[in-house]
Order: C-alpha cells, then sequence, then structure tokens
C-alpha cells in the first residue's frame, strides 16, 4: 500500500527530526495535535464502507518546530474498492527573526485512484509568521525543491468504474517551486476555522492541495469537525480527472493541549 515513498519518508523524518540543541534552549514543548476519523456504514440493497483518519502533530524545541502530517482515506462499494489514499509528510523550521522561519520539507503520496504510483516532493525555503495571536495565525511559506513522480494508466471493466489493471509509466522528476499557506481563527471559545493550502508547480504539472475545516469543541479534547478537501492536478494522466473532492465529518481527539 505504501509502496515507493515508504523509505523517502522514513529516511526523511530521521533527518529533520535532528535539530541542534544548545545549551541554553528552553525545555522542550513535547509533541501536541490531534486525531480525528470518520466512518459510514451502509448495509442493505447497496453495502458502502468510507473510512478517513488523520492526524496532525507539531514538537517545538526553542528556535525548533517539527510537524508531522499523516492521513488514510478509504472506500468501497457493493466490494468494489473506491477510493485509497494514504498521505503523509514531514516538516521541520528554524525560526531566526521574530516571525521569520526557514523550513525543510518531504511530502509524499500514494493514490490508487488518481492516475500516479506516487508522487513525493522534497523542498526547502522561507515562511513567515503574518499573524501570530492566541485567536489568529496566519503563516505563508515559499520555496523550492525536487519533486519525483510515477504515473500509471488505470484499466476499467466494461461500462463501469471498477479498475480491473494497472500499467505502469516511466518515473521521472523535476524541479518545482512551492508555496503554502496555514491560517487558523477561533471564531468563538468552542469554534475554530482552519483551511491549510499547498502548491507545487513543475515542468510536470501542478498540483493544488486545499484542506478546510470548521471545529466544535465537545469538551476539552474532543471536537467534531466539518472537513472539505480539495485535490488538484493541472495534467493528470489519461483517463483520470484533474480534480478530487472529499467532505469529512468527524470525530477529532486533542492531545497535550494546554488548558485556556
Amino acid at each position: 500500500m505504501i509502496r515507493s515513498i515508504r523509505q523517502p519518508l522514513l529516511l526523511a523524518a530521521g533527518l529533520f527530526a535532528l535539530p541542534l540543541a544548545h545549551a541554553d534552549d528552553p525545555p522542550p514543548v513535547g509533541w501536541t495535535g490531534a486525531g480525528q476519523a470518520g466512518l459510514v456504514l451502509a448495509r442493505g440493497n447497496a453495502d458502502t464502507t468510507t473510512a478517513n483518519v488523520k492526524l496532525d502533530a507539531t514538537d517545538t524545541y526553542g528556535d525548533w518546530k517539527n510537524l508531522a502530517h499523516l492521513a488514510f482515506l478509504y472506500g468501497e462499494s457493493a466490494n468494489i474498492t473506491s477510493a485509497q489514499r494514504l498521505e503523509g509528510a514531514w516538516q521541520t523550521n528554524y525560526t531566526f527573526g521574530k516571525k521569520t522561519f526557514v523550513f525543510g520539507s518531504l511530502q509524499g503520496e500514494d493514490d490508487h485512484f488518481d492516475g500516479f504510483v506516487y508522487q513525493v516532493t522534497l523542498a526547502t525555503g522561507l515562511g513567515y509568521k503574518f499573524v501570530d495571536t492566541d485567536s489568529t495565525k496566519l503563516t505563508a511559506n515559499v520555496g523550492f525543491g525536487y519533486r519525483r513522480l510515477q504515473p500509471e494508466t488505470l484499466e476499467h471493466a466494461t461500462g463501469t468504474t471498477q479498475v480491473t489493471g494497472r500499467i505502469y509509466g516511466e518515473s521521472t522528476s523535476d524541479g518545482v517551486a512551492t508555496a503554502g499557506l496555514d491560517y487558523s481563527q477561533e471564531i468563538t471559545k468552542t469554534t475554530k476555522l482552519t483551511d491549510k493550502l499547498l502548491v507545487a508547480s513543475g515542468g510536470q504539472n501542478t498540483s493544488v492541495a486545499n484542506d478546510f475545516a470548521i471545529a466544535v469543541n465537545i469538551n476539552h479534547s474532543l471536537a467534531l469537525s466539518f472537513g472539505y478537501g480539495l485535490r488538484y492536478n493541472s495534467n493528470p494522466p489519461t483517463g483520470t480527472k484533474s480534480t478530487d473532492e472529499l467532505t469529512t465529518i468527524n470525530v477529532v481527539y486533542s492531545f497535550n493541549q494546554p488548558k485556556k
């Protein structure tokens, strides 16, 4: 399932997770973040299963910050798999000014239905915190990097969307320019809006990923989240669409969050 992205993800995680510690660094904050999951089961005239899980975590140590992301989506209808996507990302930031930081990141995706066996992007660049208050945060970054991907052609049963075969293409690589935007806003004491945008553009294509969510707290640790995700590719392989959309309703568990 993880196929070709597993080894580069693990390697980069090990490299980026080794910040240079100094004796005068403050004690580490520790890992904080949230895990969320959603499940839909329909049984009867048509059996349908849809599940998604996601984990986002942050570790801060002095001027260093590590950010980890992992998500998995699975869908099945009438015993036919209709969606299966695994994505992971690791980013390490080093703050050298009050609002400015340099970053290194690795992002990988393995989607069985987007026309690519895998897509992996390694990037570095600069980021800036435009707004950084308790209720509002807006951070942007720009950079450049290296992307490697392998396209595939999906073969379908006549008159259906069932995938019956895969024809693998040649793995290729190119240089890319990247841009990202991370926004969060506490609308009320119990309601929070977030939006994350990532763009990678190179000679082969331009990819866009955007994840929007509104979470309403149930208690200190639990929340209910409504999310909308968009994936776009300007040059999709033959037989696949350029845009994927995903709407979710998930239960969110936040861990190691300081009480307000």
